[in-house]
């Protein structure tokens, strides 16, 4: 849900949060590290740019693999996670185990979840995409098996199933890209939460770099097209009427391919840019 502000100040005037159904509670100490070093850099030099460490928080040890096969977790505790868009689900393990998951929308506290081949397809549980009906929504996609899931993992995102093809499942992915996937690999059931996140306003500068970004000068208002960025300079010498817009660095930012894993174009059944 999206709560909006009375515009008692410039700040407030078009700000929009996210009003989370989270628990109050810190998070566990053990599964929890610290942030540390700088963010974007590397021995001190800039690596990423617009990247900085921003507020400080602890980072929670997620568990993507879901290799618990078999054991039953009570969801704890449903919490709020500032790394991530989508909030987290703390699992108590009969066997006394405590880890933390992504929590699919409609999760509740109580309730009863497993991972393996042998169980239910409902709601947080975790199984081989061969044992998965075809047209359910699942999230945390693993590529290789048993390597951890690593697609569909943002706030708000799902894949479905549209056909199982031998060894391999056609998986619609939230871009519209329709990749084939190892029907041996691990998926869990549901849609994540927060899916009005997209819709949040911060409402000023101060905000975006409390979460780690740094600010973005245009390349046409830099000055020299030579040292600074090739779209910079003067109007005559600007580069705004290129045949096509350039990098910082001077290669072209539209229509270059840019993927070069081309062992695995089989796995892509339908491109993300296709219509």
């Amino acid at each position: 849900m999206i709560r909006s502000y009375k515009p008692t100040t410039p700040s407030t005037r078009f700000r929009k949060s996210l009003i989370r159904n989270v628990d109050d509670v810190r998070p566990l100490k053990t599964l929890t590290k610290s942030l540390v070093g700088p963010a974007g850099r590397s021995h001190g030099r800039v690596s990423t740019r617009h990247k900085s460490r921003g507020a400080k928080n602890l980072y929670r040890l997620i568990d993507f693999k879901r290799n618990k096969f078999n054991i039953p977790a009570k969801v704890a505790t449903i919490e709020y996670d500032p790394n991530r868009g989508a909030d987290i689900a703390l699992l108590h393990y009969v066997d006394g185990e405590k880890r933390y998951i992504l929590a699919p929308e409609g999760l509740q506290v109580g309730v009863t979840i497993v991972s393996g081949p042998s169980a239910e397809p409902v709601l947080g549980n975790a199984l081989p995409l061969e044992n998965i009906p075809l047209g359910m929504s699942i999230h945390n996609i693993e590529l290789n098996p048993g390597g951890g899931g690593v697609l569909a993992r943002g706030a708000g995102n799902s894949a479905q199933i549209l056909a199982k093809e031998g060894n391999f499942v056609n998986i619609k992915l939230p871009s519209g890209e329709v990749k084939k996937v190892q029907s041996k690999c691990y998926a869990t059931i549901g849609v994540l939460t927060n899916m009005d996140l997209r819709n949040v306003v911060l409402g000023k500068a101060g905000r975006n770099r409390h979460l780690g970004v740094r600010p973005a000068v245009r390349g046409v208002a830099m000055s020299n097209p030579r040292k600074d960025h090739p779209h910079g300079g003067s109007y005559k010498s600007t580069g705004v009427g290129m045949p096509s817009p350039k990098t910082p660095w001077g290669k072209k930012t539209r229509g270059v391919k840019t993927r070069k894993r081309s062992r695995t174009d089989f796995t892509i059944v339908k491109d993300r840019r296709s219509k």
